[in-house]
C-alpha cells in the first residue's frame, strides 16, 4: 500500500485524563517495527473494561491513552520479520498475546503468556512502548490494542488472522466480550450437560456466558440481573429462568438455593463487583459447585467465609474465557460462520467513531496463600477449619488462572 513505511495521520478517540469524555483527535501512527503489524480498524465494540479504566480504575499512569480493545480490521502493512500476515488480511487484534514459546503458551492448562501488558501491568493496563502520538505526546495503547483509532500497531503475537469471509462489523465482538463469556462457561467452568447454571449480569459478557452454558448442554440456565428489560434478550441466548434480586428481600443466594435444591452446579459472575462475586459463590451447591469470576475489577478484595470452600465449592477466575488467543479466535469466527454461535444478536447500536461518547453513555446506563500460586494454573487448597473471618484476595489473582478450593476430610468418602 502507498502508506507502507510512512507515518499515518488518522482520527482516534483519546482519553487525556481519567473521568473525562474522550476527545476525537488527529494522531500519528508510526510504521510497524520488527515483528509488528499495522492494522486499519474497520469496526470496534465498546466493552465495560474501557469504562472501568476511564471511570473506575483511573490510574494516572494509564493516561493519556487510546481506549478500545474489541476490534477487527485489515492489515495495512507489516514490519521486518513478519511472515504470518500480509497486507489485506482480515485480522482481530488480541489483548492477550500468544507467543507459542513461553511455558504458559506451551501448557494446555492456561491461556496466559509472559509477553504483553498482561504479564505485569494490570494497574496501567498498557505497555510503556507505543506507536501512537498526538501533539507531540505519547499515547498509551490500551491493553496493547487501541481500537478506538482508525489505525493501530501490534506485535504479531497479538494478532489473529481470520477467515476472509468474516464480516468485520460482527466478528469484532470476538476480540473480548463474547469469547470471554462463552469461554468462561465452556473452557473455565467446563459446564456439563444436564447441569444447572446461574449467570450474574446480563451485559454482553453475561449473555455470552448464557450462550456458552446452552452450548455446553446445561438444562437450567438462570439469568440474574436487576434490569428486567434484559431478560427477554437473555432468553434469545438460552436462558430458561430469570431472577431479579430487587424482587426479593432475602439474599439472592438463598433464593437460588431454594429454586435448585441447595444451589446451582455452576455460577458465573459477569459484573465485576466483589459483592456479586460472593453472592455467586454462595449460590453454588456444596460438594461440587463451581463459581467463576468473569467480570473485571482490581479495585477491591473479594471475600468469603472459608467454610464455603471447605464444603467443596471451587472459586476460579477467567481471562478471555480461557481461550488461547491466536488459536481460539479463528475457531470462534468459524463457529459463527457455521452458525454455531450468535453474534448479530449482541449488537444494539451502530455508530461512527465521532459518537464514541454517546456509545459510552449508553453502556453506562445499561442499554447497551493465593499469591504464591503460579498465574495460569496454580491451585490453592484451604483445609484449616475456621468460620470466624472471611478469606479475601484481589480478583485478578483468580482471573489470571489461579483456582481457590477447599476440602473437608481431604475429600475422602468416609
Amino acid at each position: 500500500m502507498a502508506t507502507a513505511g510512512k507515518v499515518i495521520k488518522c482520527k482516534a478517540a483519546v482519553a487525556w485524563e481519567p473521568n473525562k469524555p474522550l476527545v476525537i483527535e488527529e494522531i500519528e501512527v508510526a510504521p510497524p517495527q520488527a515483528n509488528e503489524v499495522r492494522i486499519k480498524i474497520v469496526a470496534t465494540g465498546v466493552c465495560h473494561t474501557d469504562l472501568y479504566h476511564l471511570f473506575e480504575g483511573m490510574h494516572k499512569e494509564g493516561f493519556p491513552v487510546v481506549l478500545g480493545h474489541e476490534g477487527a480490521g485489515i492489515v495495512e502493512s507489516i514490519g521486518p520479520g513478519v511472515t504470518e500476515f500480509k497486507p489485506g488480511d482480515k485480522v482481530i487484534p488480541l489483548f492477550i498475546s500468544q507467543c507459542r514459546e513461553c511455558r504458559f503458551c506451551k501448557s494446555p492448562k492456561t491461556n496466559q503468556c509472559v509477553k504483553g501488558w498482561a504479564a505485569d501491568r494490570y494497574d496501567v493496563m498498557a505497555l510503556e512502548e507505543t506507536r501512537l502520538t498526538c501533539k507531540g505526546k505519547k499515547l498509551l495503547q490500551f491493553l496493547g490494542t487501541s481500537t478506538f483509532s482508525e489505525y493501530t500497531v501490534l506485535n504479531q503475537i497479538a494478532v489473529a488472522k481470520i477467515d476472509p469471509a468474516a464480516p468485520l462489523d460482527k466478528v469484532c465482538l470476538l476480540g473480548c466480550g463474547v469469547c470471554t463469556g462463552f469461554g468462561a462457561a465452556v473452557n473455565t467452568a467446563q459446564v456439563e450437560p444436564g447441569s444447572t447454571c446461574a449467570v450474574f449480569g446480563l451485559g454482553a459478557v453475561g449473555l455470552a456466558a448464557v450462550m456458552g452454558c446452552k452450548f455446553a448442554g446445561a438444562k437450567r440456565i438462570i439469568a440474574v440481573d436487576i434490569n428486567p428489560e434484559k431478560f427477554e434478550k437473555a432468553k434469545v441466548f438460552g436462558a430458561t429462568e430469570f431472577v431479579n434480586p430487587k424482587d426479593h428481600s432475602r439474599p439472592i443466594s438463598q433464593v437460588l438455593a431454594e429454586m435448585t435444591e441447595g444451589g446451582v452446579d455452576y455460577s458465573l459472575e459477569c459484573v465485576g463487583n466483589v459483592a456479586v462475586m460472593r453472592s455467586a459463590l454462595e449460590s453454588c451447591v456444596k460438594g461440587w459447585g463451581v463459581s467463576v469470576l468473569v467480570g473485571w475489577t482490581d479495585l477491591h478484595d473479594f471475600a468469603a467465609r472459608p467454610i464455603q470452600l471447605i464444603a467443596g465449592r471451587t472459586w476460579k477466575g477467567t481471562l478471555f474465557g480461557g481461550f488461547k488467543s491466536k488459536d481460539g479466535v479463528p475457531e470462534m469466527v468459524k463457529a459463527y460462520l457455521d452458525r454455531k454461535v450468535k453474534l448479530d444478536e449482541f449488537i444494539t447500536h451502530n455508530m461512527t467513531l465521532d459518537r464514541v461518547n454517546d456509545a459510552i453513555e449508553l453502556m453506562k446506563h445499561g442499554q447497551c496463600a493465593l499469591e504464591s500460586c503460579v498465574p495460569g494454573w496454580g491451585v490453592s487448597v484451604i483445609f484449616g477449619y475456621t468460620t470466624i473471618r472471611d478469606i479475601s484476595a484481589q480478583p485478578v489473582q483468580l482471573m489470571t488462572g489461579r483456582t481457590w478450593k477447599g476440602t473437608l476430610f481431604g475429600g475422602w468418602c468416609s
